[in-house]
C-alpha cells in the first residue's frame, strides 16, 4: 500500500514538473536574450532565491562543471565514479534522462528515490508556487526547475561534490550560475544547437567557454584548432588556468609481468564501450585529479597561473593513475551510451547519438561490435535499424552516414514509448505533436530509401550486397510496436509482433539479429523502458 502510495504521489510530482515544459518558448527567449546575458543569470538567481537557496551556499557543493558537444555525460560518469571509488558521497546532476526524471539527479551513483524525489520536488516547487504571484506568476521552465532541485537535493543529502553536467552552451546556461566551481572540463566540441549556440565551431567554442572562471582550473580534450584557440582566448580574458589532455594511451597503465627483464603495462580498461570514450576517460582522469589535489593538498591543489601573450596551450601530465581511479574507470555505467544488450539470438545496440560526429562514433562501435559477434556466432546476423531524431538534427545527413552498416530493415518511430502513455509521465513531451513527429519518419524513411541504394542480390555474401529490399523499411506509431516486430516473438519481455507473425524475411528463430537503436537519447530511453523493464521502478 505505501509502495503505491508513493508511486501516484511521485506521478502527481512528474506530472505538476511536466506543466513547466515550455522549451518552445524558452529557447525562444534564450536566442531573443543572447546579447543580456546577465539578465539570463539574474532570473536564474531569482529563481534560487525564492526557493530558498543562494548563490553563495552552491560553493559548499565543490563543483565539477563540465560542457562540450559530445561525451560530456559520458566524462560525467567517469568523473562521478572514480571519486565515488575514493569513498567521497557524489551528487551528479545530468541530462536528458532516460526512463525517468530521477535519473537527472543522482546520489552516489543511484537515481534518488521517488520518495526522496517528491520530498523534495515539493519542497521546492512549493516555494516558487507560494512567491510567483509577487513576481508576475513567473515560474521556472523544466529545465532551470530540475537545476534548482538538483542544487537543493545535494545540499540537504550533504554530498562531499557534485558533478554538474552543463544543459546546453555554457556561457548562459542556467548552471552557469555557480561562481567557485573546484574544477571545469570542456568534452569534444561540434556543431549542434545552432539556433542558440551559433553556427561555427568558433561560436560554439566561445560559449563552451563561458564556464571558465578566475583561477579555476580547466581542462579540455584535444579540438579542432579554430576551436582550441576560442577556448584559448576565453580562458585569458577569464584568467583561467587552462591545459589540453593528453591521450589516454599516454597514461602508465597497471604494471603486469611481461616478457624479458623490464615489465610492461597493461592498457586502461574502461567500462564504456567505443573508442570515442577513451578521450572522455582522460578528461575524466584530469577533473579528478585537479579535484583531489584541492581536497587532499594543504596548499589548495592546482596554483599555476592562466596562459599567457601568445604562448600555446600547455598540456596536462599523463601521471600514473592510481589502483583506484584505474578502477573507477573500469567500472563506469552509462547507459544508453554505446551500450549492449543480448537476448538469446537478439542483441540490441543502443547509442544516444544525436550529432553528425556521435553518429561517426556510433557507426565505427556498431560495425566493430556486430561484426565480433557475428565472428562469434560464424554466421552473419540479420542487421536492422530503429532510428528516430528530435529537434533541428540533421535526419537526412545521418542516415547517409549508416548506409554502409548495411542493414537489412530500416524501421522508424516517434519517441512515444507507446500507444497508450498512461502512467508514463516521465516520458510526456509537450512540445511537439504526434502529427509531426510522425511526418519525421516518413520523411526519415524516404531519405532512408534515397541513400540506401538499390534492392540487393540474395545470391551474393552479406558483404557484396547493394542495398535493402524494396520493402525493408516500417514505420510505426510508437517504440513499442517496432520492437516487438523486430523482435518477432523472441523476446518475452516485449510479447509478439505487432498485427500477428513478422514477415519471414527477418531470418528464422535461430538467426541473430543485431538491432541498433540511434539518433535520440530519447528514443533510447524509450526504449530501454521495454528492453529494462526494471529501470522504471
Amino acid at each position: 500500500m505505501m509502495d503505491y502510495q508513493v508511486g501516484n504521489y511521485y506521478q502527481d510530482a512528474v506530472c505538476t514538473l511536466n506543466t513547466l515544459q515550455t522549451n518552445a518558448s524558452a529557447l525562444e527567449q534564450v536566442r531573443r536574450g543572447r546579447s543580456l546575458p546577465a539578465q539570463q543569470l539574474d532570473a536564474m538567481t531569482g529563481f534560487l532565491e525564492r526557493a530558498g537557496l543562494s548563490v553563495e551556499a552552491l560553493d559548499h557543493l565543490n563543483i565539477i562543471h563540465v560542457t562540450g558537444t559530445k561525451g560530456k555525460g559520458s566524462t560525467c560518469a567517469f568523473t562521478e565514479q572514480i571519486l565515488r571509488s575514493y569513498g567521497f558521497r557524489t551528487g551528479f546532476y545530468s541530462s536528458p534522462h532516460l526512463v525517468q526524471v530521477r535519473e537527472r539527479i543522482r546520489i552516489n551513483g543511484r537515481p534518488i528515490g521517488k520518495e526522496l524525489f517528491t520530498k523534495y520536488f515539493w519542497q521546492v516547487y512549493g516555494r516558487l508556487d507560494d512567491t510567483k504571484e509577487a513576481h508576475g506568476g513567473a515560474m521556472p521552465a523544466y529545465f532551470r526547475f530540475l537545476t534548482i532541485l538538483a542544487f537543493h537535493v545535494f545540499l540537504q543529502e550533504k554530498v562531499d561534490l557534485a558533478v554538474i553536467e552543463v544543459g546546453i552552451g555554457g556561457a548562459y546556461d542556467c548552471t552557469n550560475i555557480l561562481r567557485r566551481p573546484w574544477v571545469c572540463g570542456v568534452s569534444s566540441l561540434g556543431i549542434d544547437h545552432t539556433q542558440i549556440l551559433g553556427d561555427t565551431l568558433e561560436q560554439i567554442a566561445w560559449q563552451k567557454g563561458g564556464i571558465f572562471k578566475p583561477g579555476v582550473p580547466a581542462f579540455t580534450v584535444s579540438q579542432p584548432d579554430p576551436a582550441l584557440a576560442v577556448l584559448r582566448e576565453r580562458a585569458l580574458e577569464r584568467r583561467c588556468p587552462l591545459w589540453v589532455c593528453p591521450a589516454l594511451e599516454d597514461y602508465p597503465g597497471p604494471a603486469h609481468p611481461g616478457p624479458g627483464p623490464a615489465p610492461g603495462h597493461a592498457p586502461l580498461r574502461l567500462g564504456l564501450a567505443g573508442g570515442h570514450q577513451r578521450l572522455n576517460a582522460s578528461l575524466a582522469l584530469q577533473l579528478s585529479s585537479a579535484w583531489l589535489r584541492r581536497r587532499c593538498a594543504a596548499d589548495g591543489g592546482v596554483t599555476a597561473g592562466p596562459v599567457e601573450g601568445d604562448a600555446p596551450l600547455p598540456r596536462a601530465a599523463a601521471f600514473k593513475p592510481s589502483s583506484i581511479m584505474v578502477k573507477g574507470l573500469a567500472d563506469t555505467e552509462w547507459p544508453g551510451r554505446s551500450q549492449t544488450l543480448a537476448r538469446g539470438t537478439l542483441t540490441y545496440f543502443l547509442d544516444g547519438a544525436h550529432t553528425l560526429r556521435s553518429m561517426q562514433a556510433c557507426v565505427r562501435w556498431f560495425r566493430e561490435a556486430s561484426a565480433q559477434r557475428d565472428r562469434r556466432a560464424r554466421v552473419p546476423g540479420v542487421r536492422v535499424l530503429l532510428f528516430n531524431t528530435s529537434g533541428e538534427r540533421d535526419s537526412d545527413a545521418m542516415l547517409k552516414l549508416l548506409v554502409p552498416c548495411g542493414f537489412d530493415f530500416a524501421v522508424f518511430c516517434p519517441n512515444i514509448t507507446e500507444a497508450s502513455a498512461n502512467g508514463n509521465a516521465d516520458q510526456q513531451n509537450y512540445n511537439v505533436s504526434v502529427e509531426n513527429m510522425l511526418n519525421r519518419c516518413l520523411d526519415n524513411q524516404r531519405s532512408w530509401r534515397l541513400h540506401a541504394g538499390p534492392a540487393p542480390n540474395p545470391s551474393l555474401p552479406r558483404p557484396l550486397r547493394a542495398g535493402p529490399a524494396p520493402d525493408s523499411t516500417r514505420v510505426f506509431p510508437c517504440i513499442l510496436s517496432a520492437l516487438r516486430w523486430v523482435a518477432q516473438g523472441r523476446d518475452p519481455v516485449l510479447g509478439g509482433p505487432p498485427g500477428g507473425r513478422a514477415p519471414p524475411s527477418l531470418g528464422g528463430p535461430a538467426a541473430p539479429v543485431h538491432v541498433l537503436v540511434t539518433g535520440s537519447l530519447h528514443l533510447v530511453g524509450g526504449a530501454l523502458k521495454h528492453l529494462d523493464p526494471a529501470a522504471s521502478r
